[in-house]
């Protein structure tokens, strides 16, 4: 089912077909020939180019496909499914969905259910939505402000952020009363083994979503998700540092006792937590 789209600019419901899209105040939109929607105004890009660049999507895209991280995906697309299940045709956005490698799980996942929903994924980031729409056509793919999402107030009945700014003004105008939010992020032992290669100290970062999330939304649970996995050649290590911003960040000693390593073991350590919107 098509995902209902509003107007970044007024925000009135945007009416059309898979090719243009027009509010009530004439503002109108054509789609992408990828079949993505590029709803990020002017005025909200802080950069000629915002979010990942073309050679980072690039590097991420080739090192999911691996599938060291596939355990993650099914875990977090089966709590999804669990949840819009108590729904009636749920509107489901995934915000900061990158290439879309989770989204298009949550997408698979969603159909073995065989009930109706409508989902959508948006990222900032125009070449990481181009590369999301070869996941799948199925799907709604948005180039959108996450800050300003181009959705109407209480319109949504999910919201997954992934590894994603948490913005909890946005994320209550968009919810409805009693919806759910279903964040993943970094465990402190998340990829410790690549930490403990590039820094001399590593540095635990503590964080603590309800502190960001505030008085808005509350707690449900929290799932850990983590096992082992490993990179068993030169190229893996490599692809991995890629899209990780350890890659950013690494000095050349780091860089040359990594390019040493034939393998690496690795810890994969992720928190899943479940928010209601009060």
């Amino acid at each position: 089912m098509t995902f209902q789209l509003n107007c970044p600019v007024c925000l009135e419901s945007l009416q059309g077909d898979k090719k243009h899209l027009e509010c009530s105040n004439r503002h109108s939109y054509d789609a992408a020939k990828q079949g993505y929607w590029n709803l990020l105004l002017a005025n909200q890009k802080r950069s000629k180019d915002p979010g990942d660049n073309a050679e980072m999507v690039q590097a991420r895209r080739k090192f999911l496909a691996l599938g060291h991280y596939q355990p993650l995906a099914d875990t977090i697309a089966e709590r999804l499914a669990d949840l819009a299940a108590q729904q009636n045709t749920p509107r489901i956005l995934d915000m900061g969905c990158g290439e879309g490698y989770y989204t298009h799980r949550m997408q698979q996942r969603l159909e073995l259910t065989g009930n109706d929903y409508q989902l959508a994924g948006l990222d900032i980031s125009k070449h990481a939505v181009k590369a999301a729409c070869n996941q799948t056509k199925a799907l709604t793919w948005i180039v959108a402000s996450g800050a300003r999402m181009p959705v109407a107030d209480a319109s949504l009945d999910l919201l997954t952020v992934l590894f994603s700014r948490l913005m909890p003004e946005e994320f209550s105008r968009t919810l409805k009363p009693g919806a759910e939010l279903l964040i993943a992020y970094p465990g402190e032992d998340h990829l410790i083994e690549l930490r403990d290669l590039i820094y001399d100290e590593v540095r635990h970062s503590g964080f603590k979503p309800e502190s960001v999330l505030g008085e808005q939304f509350e707690l449900v649970s929290t799932e850990p998700v983590k096992y082992s996995f490993t990179l068993p050649d030169k190229i893996q290590i490599s692809q991995l540092l890629a899209m990780t911003p350890h890659g950013w960040r690494i000095n050349q000693a780091a860089r040359d006792r990594l390019a040493k390593l034939n393998s690496l073991e690795l810890t994969l350590d992720v928190s899943l937590a479940r928010f209601k919107r009060r």
